[in-house]
């Protein structure tokens, strides 16, 4: 025989196919047994896998794999094995507990009848002894009441599941009455709840229900982060379009207090707002109709919202009064910091009070009789306000007294009038045409038009606004736009340029400039935040003062209030986060509808408006002298004296209703904040 036919093909073979350890295919002659050189087909014997160099399968896959296909055999084989594992378990450790009893009956039958009673109720089987048929129906009994427990337990359960996971998705109905209800999701809602939950009311709680389109759980994550502790006010989240009456009688807005619709934060979707002003309406019917405060960010939306919400209802323009807080403060620095301070309830605030005691007398006198509260006008019976109304006004049983005070309870009026210094008083001196302004606005969006049309009906004739913007399509149509809408009562000049780019900004002499305003561009969803560029431009400006070495007012619009926490402070900047001075103002007007007159006023061209005046124009300044001798002094000038800005204290100085027998020494750059005749 040849070599050749002695020799296989090489394969490993493992020791249970009779070889020893070690050997192999490769070591074996055709002198062996043919049964050893047999292979059995890939895959059928168990324990080993086809192909070379392959290992044995282990037995916990083997398990797996079992108990997997175990699973898919329903519920049946499911519970077979488990009084299988159960039996298994149950009947050796009864057998031990019965034959290590030393009370245990010596008869074999009868230590097995102990075992199966054991076994019997710890499975709850009856445990029954005696004839086959007894024991059966033992059983049967005990499978009938397991069956029964079991199939009640899993009701209950389920029922119990199916309403949690409803309760979590927020489509319960809430059966409240007196709520406050908040309709949409927007920048403005952690400012608005946090200000509801911030307002002080005779009430021993307070409910909070917001409707928006958005994951129950996922709203109050986001509102306990911003609002933090809320004390007796409970807030409750729904899921719904408010858009959807169906999903608005979840928050019942028939029996609210006042019901708040926010904005979305694309003004493209302000007819969003019209639609549930639209479902409002129809849900509550016009025999009752609740209190309502909306908000659209496009005029063009205005007319159709306010009929939507019909005479009852307040519509705010966010853009227009964002547009006039920046040109006001842009022109008076630090007035944004009263705006705040009146919007927010942390402080002081707008009040009506009634007072009996009032009555007959004049207003004046109602506010010299006011120690610790400052009276700025007068509510009439027919829901009419008078702000800042002559000094002879006289007041009537019906009227009511609007009040800036720190709570509605604080106003009280006393017998005698707080004292005043006369040889303190003095008298603002004659006012003389204003010379021209030179205003710079950094950046354009569409605000700027407003802004520019603002500028030129409170700017004296001559004034310049110098823009500086990229010289996009958007930017150049509103730029005409705003040329054609001050029709030559300012000079409207467009520099293109980015404002983000220090070569831009140092291009620009500063110096020659009466104030500042910073615009980002349109914050729209899925593009980057308006303030990065903000912030940017801000870090140029500030170094361009430095240089200059001229204080120059500057005021920034921001869209989040947590960015101006980080802007780079320099002297004579300001901040009017417009987004949260809305959510302040319709948090307000929800609180007393008497307001919407007062800060339509207060924010108008004309009529009285806030105003920072110099200490001077009402005291002698370089002594010291009571609050009460600026209010008096203020009122002989046709004005209502509200506070005062230190020029010397820390933080701005700003104090809002000082106590009339407050008394300080006035610096002759102490600033008299008044409400007073534009």
């Amino acid at each position: 025989m040849r070599k050749e036919d002695e020799k296989v093909v090489p394969r490993q073979r493992g020791a249970a196919q009779g070889a020893g350890p070690g050997r192999t295919e490769e070591t074996r002659t055709a002198d062996e047994p043919p049964a050893h050189r047999t292979h059995a087909p890939s895959g059928t014997r168990s324990g080993h896998r086809s192909g070379p160099g392959r290992r044995v399968r282990p037995v916990e896959q083997r398990f797996h794999y079992w108990f997997d296909t175990t699973l898919t055999r329903g519920t049946a084989a499911l519970c077979g094995w488990l009084a299988l594992v159960c039996l298994a378990l149950v009947v050796p450790v009864s057998t031990v507990l019965v034959w290590t009893d030393r009370h245990t009956p010596a008869s074999l039958g009868s230590r097995i009848a102990a075992v199966w009673r054991n076994t019997g109720q710890t499975m709850r089987l009856g445990g029954e002894v005696g004839p086959p048929l007894r024991v059966a129906l033992s059983v049967l009994l005990a499978l009938i009441a397991l069956i029964y427990v079991s199939t009640l337990v899993s009701l209950i359960t389920t029922g119990l599941t199916d309403r949690l996971i409803a309760l979590n998705r927020g489509h319960a109905r809430i059966l409240e009455s007196g709520h406050t209800v908040v309709l949409g999701w927007s920048e403005q809602i952690p400012t608005v709840v946090s200000e509801l939950v911030a307002a002080r009311t005779d009430r021993s709680r307070r409910i909070i229900a917001v409707l928006a389109d958005r994951d129950k759980p996922a709203m109050e994550e986001e509102l306990r982060a911003s609002v933090g502790a809320t004390g007796r006010t409970r807030i409750v989240c729904r899921t719904g379009r408010p858009t959807d009456p169906a999903a608005l009688a979840r928050v019942s807005p028939t029996t609210a207090d006042c019901v708040l619709v926010l904005p979305r934060d694309d003004p493209r979707h302000d007819a969003e707002v019209v639609k549930t002003l639209l479902s409002l309406s129809a849900a509550v019917g016009g025999t009752d109709p609740v209190r309502v405060v909306a908000a659209v960010r496009d005029d063009r939306h205005l007319g159709a919202a306010r009929l939507a919400g019909g005479p009852g209802a307040t519509v705010l323009d966010t853009d227009d009064i964002a547009a006039r807080l920046l040109v006001d403060c842009a022109r008076q620095p630090g007035l944004s910091l009263v705006h705040q301070e009146l919007l927010d309830f942390a402080g002081h605030e707008f009040h009506t009070v009634r007072r009996p005691e009032a009555s007959g007398r004049t207003f004046h006198e109602a506010a010299r009789a006011c120690p610790v509260s400052t009276a700025v006008g007068i509510v009439h019976g027919d829901g009419t306000v008078a702000l800042n109304p002559p000094r002879a006004t006289p007041l009537l049983a019906d009227d009511t007294l609007l009040v800036i005070a720190e709570d509605e309870h604080a106003t009280r009026l006393s017998v005698t009038p707080v004292p005043y210094d006369p040889t303190a008083l003095t008298h603002a001196p004659p006012g003389t045409p204003g010379r021209p302004e030179h205003v710079l606005l950094l950046g354009w969006n569409r605000r700027a038009p407003r802004i520019a049309t603002r500028l030129a009906s409170l700017t004296p004739p001559g004034s310049a606004l110098d823009v500086v913007a990229e010289p996009h399509a958007d930017t150049l149509t509103g730029i005409r736009t705003a040329t054609e809408a001050v029709d030559g009562r300012m000079t409207v000049l467009h520099r293109p340029g980015d404002p983000t780019l220090s070569e831009t900004t140092d291009a620009l002499d500063l110096g020659r400039y009466d104030a500042v305003i910073v615009l980002g561009p349109d914050h729209r969803p899925g593009h980057p935040d308006p303030d990065d560029r903000t912030l940017v431009t801000l870090l140029h400006l500030r170094a361009g003062q430095r240089a200059s070495g001229r204080r120059i007012p500057v005021v920034t619009e921001m869209t989040d209030d947590r960015n101006r926490l980080i802007a780079p402070q320099f002297p004579g900047a300001d901040f009017v986060v417009g987004g949260r001075l809305i959510g302040l103002l319709m948090t307000q007007i929800s609180q007393n509808p008497h307001l919407t007159a007062v800060f339509e006023e207060l924010l108008a061209p004309d009529g009285n408006t806030l105003r920072l005046r110099p200490a001077a124009h009402y005291v002698r300044t370089g002594r010291t002298t009571s609050f009460a001798t600026v209010a008096e002094s203020a009122a002989r000038q046709g004005a209502c004296a509200i506070g005062y800005r230190s020029a010397t204290a820390p933080d701005h100085g700003l104090r809002v209703n000082p106590p009339k027998a407050h008394v300080r020494h006035w610096h002759p750059d102490d600033q008299v904040v008044v409400i007073a005749p534009g």
